[in-house]
């Protein structure tokens, strides 16, 4: 039999690095003094945003607060008291409603489209042409960083009031944000298949259709269903502005107040069951394609 001794012998003990302590004691106070100036950066960030926007503001906030609820009280007690009229006004509003998811599709189709070749052509390794990658990139930049609604204002100043303004809007804005949530899912793939590709003699082409794309499809396309969730939102939001769909009804039948609020919460109810079935039927696909099951 072998004896076999745990840990120090009797009447020692391991010896500590008080260098390693110490360091570590420095290291701790560090972090608490940054969070500490962040915090009262953030705070005094906080409180001088709030005070600049209570001077440009037309009345007080406070005041404002205690009547944060009249306007909301007096539309559905209007559509509680008439609240036969919601299933036929919320029927009426199905054509706008068919607009608005019209409009949302066809702009994620677009939209999801321009984001794949342009995913591919500025992801470092994959990229046909690897000099024009910066440009790229401040190329998809520049499509998310103007709000939907910013685009659609232009558009129907040139092209008139409807969905076509909204659709372009819509399909700019998804381009730039699918596109580099492409290319970071592109970034991670791998590579092997691409270089057994190309050392067959392949086409670039035919290595992104044969290398890549069945690597990354399941999360693209489980990005692109998301998107669509947020497109019909936009797209609702977009007809306050004349870009057509259930957004402008809802505008109209706002505007004429009292009297209508009934028509405003059948909208409303419209546009909150599309949208949560669609968020329903959007998970349970990006389920399928991540898992399989």
């Amino acid at each position: 039999m072998v004896d076999i001794a745990f840990g120090p012998e009797p009447g020692k003990k391991p010896a500590h690095s008080t260098a390693n302590a110490e360091a570590y004691l420095a290291a701790q106070r560090r972090k608490r003094m940054y969070g500490g100036v962040l915090l009262i950066f953030f705070v005094a960030a906080m409180a001088s945003g709030f005070l600049v926007a209570q001077d440009r503001n037309a009345g007080d906030f406070m005041d404002g607060l205690q009547r944060l609820g009249d306007f909301p009280s007096e539309v559905l007690t209007e559509a509680w008291a008439k609240r036969g009229n919601l299933p036929g006004l919320m029927w009426a509003a199905l054509p706008s409603l068919i607009e608005t998811v019209n409009i949302a599709l066809v702009s994620t189709l677009i939209g999801a489209l321009a984001a794949c070749i342009l995913s591919l052509l500025m992801t470092r390794g994959l990229a046909r042409f690897p000099r024009l990658i910066p440009y790229l990139r401040r190329l998809t930049d520049g499509m998310r960083a103007f709000p939907e609604i910013v685009i659609a204002l232009v558009l129907i100043y040139i092209l008139g009031g409807g969905p076509v303004p909204a659709m372009i809007a819509i399909a700019v804005h998804t381009a730039g944000a699918l596109g580099k949530l492409f290319s970071e899912v592109a970034e991670n793939a791998d590579l092997k298949p691409v270089e057994g590709l190309s050392s067959v003699g392949a086409t670039w082409g035919q290595q992104m259709w044969f290398g890549i794309l069945p690597q990354v499809a399941p999360n693209w396309l489980s990005y692109a269903l998301l998107r669509f969730e947020i497109n019909v939102r936009a797209s609702a939001i977009l007809g306050f502005v004349g870009a057509g769909g259930i957004g402008y009804e809802l505008k109209i039948a706002m505007q004429w107040g009292g009297g209508r609020y009934d028509q405003v919460v059948a909208i409303f109810l419209v546009l909150f069951l599309t949208i949560v079935v669609i968020d329903q039927l959007s998970d349970r696909g990006r389920e399928k394609l991540v898992t399989g099951r």
